[in-house]
């Protein structure tokens, strides 16, 4: 019995651009998204140049169960306390 395989569409063309304008990088290499649903982004370098910007939804904190909420509540009042680590040395991981 012979089996085909059916060819994949690329998400490149189920996308279609609902709004396009020029921006301009200030100093410090920041721009500004007009009309932006989200407030936060995940951001993606591409190879060919582009970035690609993801919308991050935060987490309401009704989700979260009392347990994860009250070792949250208990971390961020141990950090204003001053109650934290030493820095951890990380050069060892970056790249050279």
């Amino acid at each position: 019995m012979e089996t085909r395989a059916r060819k994949r569409r690329s998400l490149a063309h189920r996308l279609t651009v609902v709004q396009g304008y020029d921006v301009a990088a200030d100093s410090k290499n920041r721009i500004n998204l007009r009309g932006a649903k989200a407030k936060y982004f995940c951001v993606k370098a591409l190879s060919n140049g582009s970035f690609l910007l993801e919308p991050r939804v935060l987490v309401a904190p009704e989700v979260l169960s009392a347990r994860t909420r009250k070792m949250l509540d208990h971390s961020a009042a141990n950090l204003k306390k001053g109650l934290a680590s030493e820095p951890i040395d990380v050069s060892a991981f970056t790249e050279r």
